[in-house]
């Protein structure tokens, strides 16, 4: 019986065929695309499809793509921008945070600039924990916000950046006053009353003013400054006197009432001098009464490193010869 020709040829054309196939595998499965030429309205179309449908990595990789392929082209600042979005959407922020900043550093004065500022403030905004952990991203965060307050203060970004702003200024005044609180539990009053301090002069319109001039006071207390305290104890009540702050700072004042410091008497001095030294006086002899003897001397005592014991000596070796020596 006879092959065919045509069988072999098939064989071969379909083993060619799988190594593009498997190469495209791997590929995917590193999460990059496959180089396919396309024209960018289709490209652009496929990426905001991905995007609509919620497919936000594969919208993100299909946007990047516009941008590798047409990269001169109108439609590639636009998808440089969305490809970020995409990204934050995604929660991959450091990526949605570099495109963004990608997009500033070539395009710096496109009318989309104040929206870039935006998703880079926001991808640091989302990213922020809580007070128990490192603020290093909140105070990313609120530079982030401020520039761009900055630079486009009158656009819509603007002003609901100006809500996130309080918002983590209360959170970074928060971090202050977990770290005020751990140090005056353990009684280290001078570092939690700086701690309490800062919040005051840096973050004075959040929510946690009351409770540091509460926990000044009682710091001040400890510390021994009253006047101090009786200060933060009137600011408070002055400008928060409804409070239940108010009302512990309040008793505490009275709890530990001023001591009064009884007047010096005419020409008494702050600080006594120190006492002299008392000096012990001998009264002198009568005439013909003879001195007294003078001590005997101690009897030497025998040396116990080096040399030989005499004999009949005992000393703290009890007649060893020291380390070292042969013996006599």
């Amino acid at each position: 019986m006879r092959t065919p020709l045509f069988r072999p040829l098939t064989l071969g054309l379909l083993a060619a065929l799988a190594l593009p196939v498997a190469g495209c595998a791997r590929n995917s499965a590193k999460g990059d695309l496959p180089y396919v030429a396309r024209d960018v309205g289709t490209l652009y179309s496929a990426a905001k499809q991905r995007l609509d449908q919620g497919r936000y990595k594969e919208a993100a990789a299909l946007f990047d793509e516009v941008e590798r392929q047409h990269p001169y082209s109108v439609w590639a600042r636009r998808a440089q921008l969305m490809g970020a979005f995409s990204y934050y959407l995604n929660r991959d922020y450091t990526q949605a945070i570099q495109g963004a900043q990608r997009f500033l550093s070539v395009h710096p004065g496109n009318r989309d600039a104040p929206y870039a500022y935006y998703l880079v403030a926001m991808s640091y905004y989302e990213q922020i924990s809580d007070v128990s952990r490192d603020q290093k991203i909140t105070q990313q965060a609120q530079d982030s916000l401020g520039e761009l307050m900055r630079r486009y203060p009158n656009t819509r970004y603007a002003a609901d950046a100006r809500l996130k702003l309080d918002l983590v200024r209360d959170h970074l005044a928060g971090k202050e006053m977990e770290v005020g609180r751990f140090y005056e539990r353990r009684r280290q009053w001078l570092a939690a009353t700086l701690r309490f301090r800062r919040v005051i002069d840096q973050y004075q319109t959040t929510t946690h003013t009351p409770e540091a001039l509460m926990r000044l006071t009682e710091t001040y207390l400890a510390l021994g400054v009253r006047d101090e305290a009786r200060k933060a104890a009137a600011v408070l009540g002055a400008n928060y006197p409804g409070t239940d702050w108010y009302q512990r700072a309040y008793k505490l004042m009275g709890e530990n009432p001023a001591t009064p410091i009884a007047p010096l008497a005419p020409g008494e001095t702050v600080v006594p001098p120190p006492p002299r030294p008392q000096v012990e006086v001998l009264e002198p002899l009568p005439e013909g009464a003879a001195k007294p003897a003078a001590p005997a001397p101690a009897p030497p005592t025998p040396t116990t490193t080096g040399g030989d014991n005499p004999a009949g000596a005992t000393g703290a070796t009890g007649g060893t010869p020291a380390p070292g020596l042969p013996p006599a």
